[in-house]
């Protein structure tokens, strides 16, 4: 398993290929997963492990990706905070946070007692994911969690959101109250991933889906030391820590400092320029447009090799997308994707 292509890219070590995955592998685009959905909703997929799992193995059954990735939601350990949430088919929350005594209303859960399901459904795929798999090895286990930042955007406005105006008034308003709920995301986060880990998982990613909503000031000052308690806290057990921003371009000094050992950011931002500020000792992953999938296979290739040629053929890049696989992307197009990968991405010079 050390050993794998993925993992290798991870430790900026030479690899034969560029390993590939995609976030959001696991989900709506999927036939299968549609099927299923017919029968169970979200929260149930994600409340039960064997469900948990057979959702985590389709994408890895059908395409030849170099890593699975658990199905869950970033808002699992959230809702076992104390703050209750439904998807509607977004997330809505019944209380959301605001003053001091929304926050103090709130726990540090554990995160075997009170979200142990993620644990079991990571337990499962630890014995399936050898079996279920058309690789010649065994594709690495992906866990994860949101950051601080976004999970507290959520929390604050209540829901989803276009611009997400709540955490950052909070922030200005009565900052003592943004820290204490972040000091509190900050432990849940950590404690969550190093669950996750003793349970299996061989790297954990960390979705800052709405950081990019913050200047680099607010960033370095809201964001950068809960980010670096929680790549310290995880450092002794030797996973590697992908870190993903949505509109990371004005943010890219600070996020090189935090801890992280794989950088991913979002198609606006060409891997060339990432490698510029972050230099040689990161892993860089990324980056193709979602809606590129949308094309046809040759301009799929165009991009892909693109893509690549960003990125350079120095070790250390894992591709993928630049966010989550839209729902109706077509199959075949992932398909496409992978085979150029395949083709493009040899290193074997």
């Amino acid at each position: 398993m050390s050993d794998s292509r993925f993992l290798r890219a991870c430790r900026r070590e030479p690899v034969d290929r560029v390993p590939i995955w995609v976030m959001r592998q696991a989900g709506r685009y999927l036939p299968e997963y549609r099927a299923l959905r017919t029968k169970f909703d979200f929260l149930t997929v994600c409340r039960t492990p064997d469900l948990a799992a057979e959702v985590t193995l389709q994408p890895i059954r059908r395409f030849r990706f170099d890593a699975a990735i658990l199905f869950s939601d970033i808002l699992i350990p959230v809702a076992a905070m104390g703050c209750p949430v439904a998807f509607d088919p977004a997330p809505v929350f019944e209380r959301p946070v605001r003053t001091m005594a929304d926050v103090e209303a709130l726990h540090v859960p554990d995160p075997v007692a009170e979200t142990g399901f993620v644990m079991e459904a990571i337990r499962v795929l630890k014995r399936e994911l050898p079996t279920s798999s058309a690789q010649p090895a065994t594709p690495p286990l992906i866990g994860f969690a949101g950051a601080p930042i976004t999970l507290a955007t959520y929390m604050v406005e209540g829901g989803s959101s276009k611009e997400f105006h709540g955490l950052r008034r909070l922030l200005a308003e009565a900052p003592d109250v943004a820290e204490r709920l972040l000091d509190l995301l900050t432990r849940t986060v950590t404690d969550y991933l190093v669950a996750q880990v003793q349970a299996g998982a061989d790297a954990v990613q960390l979705f800052d889906t709405w950081a990019g909503l913050l200047g680099p000031d607010d960033y370095a000052a809201h964001a950068v030391p809960y980010l670096q308690r929680i790549a310290e806290a995880l450092r002794p057990y030797g996973v590697p820590i992908i870190y993903y921003v949505n509109g990371a371009a004005p943010l890219l000094e600070g996020i090189r400092t935090i801890g992280a050992s794989v950088l991913s950011v979002d198609w606006r931002t060409r891997l060339d320029s990432a490698r510029r500020v972050f230099g040689s000792e990161f892993a860089l992953q990324g980056n193709l447009d979602p809606c590129a999938l949308y094309g046809p296979g040759r301009e799929i290739a165009r991009r892909v090799e693109r893509v690549l040629a960003d990125a350079g053929r120095a070790p250390g890049h894992i591709f993928n997308l630049g966010h989550g696989i839209l729902p109706d992307t077509p199959i075949e197009s992932v398909h496409a994707m992978i085979e150029a990968v395949h083709r493009y991405g040899a290193r074997g010079d």
